[in-house]
């Protein structure tokens, strides 16, 4: 078997998944939308289940769904034979997986789950089968063939139920007005979550962390200050500690070649005026945009009435993770 042959069988399997998941653009009928119905209506949560290669994409979906505005969780219909089914209530959706439509496991908690009287979503491959005749509306997701040359292996009829199960989760969180900051609460560990839910005022330099010299001071005494908070600038303020501007080092290394007397040129003679200054209750990501903006690596924070109240550095923003 040589290089183009693997070729040729892996863009065999590609093709006919490909087509399994474009023949499902018909099945997002009337039933499609009971089903998302049922499952914008549940009063508490989505109950997954499914056996086997079917069970691991209910796992999947159940995450979705999950992170995605719908809470839901996956339940082993093996287990629920032996105990777990006590995890469904009244007030949740089942939404059951199965190809055939006959898997034993659902078959056998079947009777129960009807009992509960709870909405019964199916993805199944066989219409015609138990499973789908029983549930309240099922989702007809076969597949002309399998991407397994035998046949066996589940293949195209997993990737096929796979991308109907994001259908509905998508379509779930479209009409739940679910936004990318809701996203971020529950991934809070993510860099998407870092970057929409971290504010400025969470990893600013605050007190005595903050550089800062009085308008009258002198180039040494700013460049004292900048040694010792580390920062790579200091703030330059007036008696009430507003923000008359900045000093960097970008600024120090432009001054150099002027020869100037570092103990009697004033701050205020070199500094840069009318610096960027931002509110801390903006965005830790808001504040990297516009150091990017601007070509500027550090930022002054103040109040509605530009007084200072904090500094930060790109060095902060990468501590953060918010880079």
């Amino acid at each position: 078997m040589n290089d183009s042959t693997l070729k040729q069988l892996g863009l065999a399997v590609i093709q006919t998944e490909a087509k399994a998941i474009a023949d499902l653009a018909k099945r997002i009928d009337q039933g499609f939308v009971r089903a998302c119905n049922f499952m914008l209506q549940c009063e508490d949560r989505i109950v997954v289940i499914g056996m086997g290669k079917s069970g691991h994409i209910g796992g999947k979906i159940a995450a979705t769904l999950a992170s995605t505005g719908s809470p839901a969780f996956f339940v082993h219909p093996g287990e629920a034979s032996h105990g777990d089914l006590g995890m469904i209530t009244a007030k949740d959706v089942v939404l059951a997986i199965s190809n055939s439509g006959e898997t034993q496991e659902i078959l056998t908690i079947l009777p129960l789950i009807k009992r509960l009287n709870v909405p019964l979503i199916t993805l199944t491959g066989n219409p015609q089968s138990t499973l789908a005749r029983e549930a309240s509306v099922n989702i007809d997701v076969s597949v002309e063939q399998e991407a397994c040359p035998l046949g066996l292996a589940p293949t195209s009829s997993t990737t096929a139920t796979l991308a109907m199960g994001d259908a509905l989760a998508i379509a779930l969180l479209e009409t739940r007005g679910f936004t990318a900051a809701d996203f971020a609460r529950s991934h809070p560990g993510g860099r998407l979550g870092r970057r929409l839910l971290l504010l400025i005022e969470d990893i600013m330099h605050t007190g005595e962390a903050v550089p800062q010299v009085p308008a009258a001071a002198s180039l040494s005494q700013a460049l004292l200050e900048m040694t010792q908070k580390g920062l790579g600038m200091t703030a330059v303020v007036d008696d009430d500690r507003h923000v008359v501007g900045i000093f960097t080092d970008g600024d120090l290394r432009r001054m150099l070649d002027k020869g100037l007397d570092i103990h009697r040129t004033q701050i205020t003679q070199i500094m840069t005026p009318r610096c960027k200054t931002v509110s801390a209750h903006l965005l830790a990501a808001e504040a990297l945009q516009l150091m990017e903006k601007h070509k500027i690596n550090a930022l002054l924070i103040t109040d509605s009435e530009q007084r200072l109240v904090g500094a930060l550095n790109m060095h902060d923003l990468l501590r953060a993770g918010v880079v």
